[in-house]
């Protein structure tokens, strides 16, 4: 891995943070106000969830599964 592979990657996940609230604000604001009321064990859950789909298909798309 390069350095510009790790700045790419921190790039584009700005982008696809800044997609939702710059698309639908209201529905940002909607939708943080409702994760605001979850149980942490929940959130925890998600968290954990998201890190291991991205693991996965960071793997995947590296060349690890093939």
């Amino acid at each position: 891995m390069q350095w510009s592979d790790l700045w790419a990657a921190c790039a584009l996940y700005l982008v696809l943070e800044g997609l939702m609230p710059f698309l639908n604000p209201g529905g940002m604001k909607g939708l943080l106000g409702r994760l605001a009321e979850l149980p942490e064990a929940v959130l925890r859950g998600a968290g954990l969830a998201s890190m291991i789909a991205g693991a996965v298909l960071l793997y995947l798309v590296r060349g690890g599964g093939a």
